[in-house]
């Protein structure tokens, strides 16, 4: 049986983890101060998702919220309201505020939505990268989502029956499975966070710290899972984050 992620590391300030009413909507946001002072960048591609123009991506969150909102609040108006296929940034980002308020309350209430924040603040990012503004340096988001990544990528290992790793960045730790690691790979959280959920290749997964008795390529089934599945190519670059 395979032990789960933990943060156990004695040598830095352990992690606190933020509600994820607070972490979400710090997402919303921040996408949107971004696109609010960028409505010309709406047509512009997300390299993350290929398929994707930065409206795209928004929709794709907007349309999330809403339905978690709907599911919630079903005779609650406001979370069934409609934007239309050719709305604009402004009435979509309007629309996110207004079923996003619902989203607020219902996750204050019942602690979950971890899942919805981890796609909301990946596509964040991706976002981001796509408007070339760099990557919050200090994000609620970034303690859960890479738990909950973290957890993905971990029980990959296990159900591939690769050897137990060690996942560590400033104030965390994680243990993929039983017994003693044979390597420890450490990264700044952002770039541990872009390598679970498929936007680093595992070229730029092996330029992390790897230690011990293995590699990237020992472990490169597991980075695919889920959603996830490393990129052919590079969509961006490592950053200094921590």
């Amino acid at each position: 049986m395979t032990e789960g992620p933990r943060r156990t590391d004695d040598t830095e300030p352990p992690w606190a983890l933020a509600p994820v009413h607070v972490s979400y909507r710090a997402v919303r946001e921040g996408v949107s101060r971004l696109l609010a002072e960028r409505p010309q960048a709406e047509q512009l591609p997300v390299p993350a998702c290929p398929d994707w123009t930065v409206r795209d991506a928004l929709n794709h969150l907007v349309d999330n919220c809403r339905s978690a909102a709907a599911a919630a609040e079903d005779d609650d108006p406001a979370a069934s309201a409609f934007v239309s296929a050719d709305a604009g940034l402004a009435e979509l980002l309007a629309e996110w505020a207004r079923s996003g308020a619902l989203v607020d309350r219902m996750f204050a209430a019942s602690g979950r939505g971890r899942v919805m924040l981890m796609d909301a603040f990946t596509h964040e990012l991706d976002i981001r990268r796509a408007l070339d503004a760099a990557p919050p340096a200090d994000h609620p988001a970034y303690p859960d989502t890479l738990d909950l990544v973290a957890g993905g990528f971990s029980a990959t290992v296990h159900a591939h029956g690769l050897p137990t790793l060690r996942i560590e960045t400033s104030g965390a730790q994680w243990t993929t499975g039983p017994g003693k690691p044979v390597a420890v790979v450490r990264a700044p959280r952002h770039d541990l966070y872009r390598s679970f959920t498929g936007r680093r290749t595992l070229a730029q997964i092996g330029e992390l710290s790897w230690s011990g008795s293995g590699s990237v390529l020992a472990w490169a089934p597991a980075f695919t899972w889920g959603p996830f599945r490393p990129p052919a190519a590079p969509t961006e670059g490592v950053t200094a984050l921590r």
